[in-house]
């Protein structure tokens, strides 16, 4: 029995370090960096690591086609910074919120010989913390021995890069009686993933017959829309919609997965919004920011619903990558049941372009 943190928690503490401005270690197989989320950066961590070696900024393929520096390797850029480079810049460079107030920021010179390997890791790090996409990259020649000479978290690359390709498997924690508006006889189930990233929840409504398919709703968790009423999106309606009709048919089971802003968290959402305050659209303003259209994860649904044993449902939803992604990891949809409430004069537009450029279905 060893007492030593493994991989899962590894990396959990690396995700807690990056949030604070802590830097981790990253040591491949022939190959070590020093990581740092240009996000939480201070201007001293900065110029410790200006007098290391000459960093990188490593950036998303979609951050990098906004600032027009060419990623030579398809869905990462490095960039290379001034050995000067000012804090100001860096930020700038990773959060595009003044991308238009200051738009001249290069040109901007990109590596294209070597591996980014440890940048690319280095980035899905950084978004698994809800951060911004934005990496500052240090070669290390012996990773280990910086790590234990500055008592830094170090990862193992070579096992992290599939590790966090990989669902974590979920606990179910607790279930307890909740009785709600829409149904009375409502039970709330804890589940925990082991990697120590959020809880995720399942809202059951009477007991559903397993042997049929079951009314549910994979639902993101939406602050904004599900708790404060925002106009800006159909988040609260279509939440309060499908628990008021699985309380009306008698049954039902409805998933709320804790992936607010399509998995890039509260605070990039907001960055978000406020790129939309800028005329871009939902789409435009995940690219500007490094991200995907969407970055969600519904296979976290389908691992829920398997341990309530539920093998096949009818899926309240408008959004098709729901439906693909239930079928591909075994839980058979029988009916697309749409759901199309919530939409309104502030939110026209985006439910358009989630129908124009995500495809969802009204």
């Amino acid at each position: 029995m060893t007492f030593a943190p493994d991989l899962s928690e590894t990396l959990a503490r690396a995700r807690a370090d990056l949030r604070m401005g802590v830097p981790v270690v990253l040591d491949g197989a022939a190959e070590a960096a020093l990581v740092l989320a240009a996000e939480t950066l201070s201007a001293a961590r900065l110029a410790a690591v200006q007098a290391a070696g000459a960093p990188v900024l490593a950036l998303t393929g979609r951050r990098a086609a906004t600032l027009k520096a060419r990623a030579y390797d398809g869905d990462v850029a490095r960039v290379r910074l001034p050995a000067d480079a000012p804090l100001s810049l860096v930020q700038s460079l990773a959060d595009p919120a003044d991308d238009l107030s200051a738009p001249m920021k290069g040109p901007l010179a990109t590596d294209r010989d070597g591996s980014a390997d440890l940048h690319r890791l280095a980035l899905v790090l950084a978004k698994s913390a809800r951060l911004l996409p934005a990496a500052l990259v240090l070669p290390l020649r012996d990773g280990a021995g910086f790590a234990d000479l500055h008592r830094l978290t170090r990862i193992d690359a070579v096992a992290a890069a599939p590790h966090l390709m990989t669902l974590a498997e979920l606990e179910h924690v607790i279930a307890a009686k909740v009785p709600l508006r829409a149904a009375q006889n409502a039970r709330l189930h804890i589940f925990r993933p082991a990697d120590g990233a959020e809880e995720h929840y399942a809202i059951e409504i009477g007991r559903p017959d397993r042997d049929a398919p079951v009314l549910a709703r994979l639902h993101s968790a939406c602050f904004t829309g599900d708790l404060l009423g925002s106009l800006k999106c159909d988040c609260g309606p279509q939440l309060n919609a499908a628990l008021a009709q699985m309380g009306q048919e008698g049954a039902g089971v409805l998933l709320y997965l804790n992936q607010e802003g399509r998995g890039i968290g509260l605070a990039n959402k907001m960055r978000a919004y406020a790129l939309q305050d800028q005329g871009f659209d939902t789409v435009e303003a995940n690219h500007r920011l490094g991200f995907e259209d969407d970055e969600r994860d519904f296979r976290l649904g389908a691992q829920i619903l398997e341990k309530m044993r539920i093998g096949s449902v009818r899926l309240l939803t408008n959004n098709p990558a729901k439906i693909d992604m239930m079928q591909r990891c075994g839980i058979g949809v029988t009916e697309r049941v749409p759901l199309r409430v919530g939409e309104n004069p502030f939110n026209a537009d985006y439910l358009a372009t989630k129908a124009a450029k995500s495809g969802h279905l009204f």
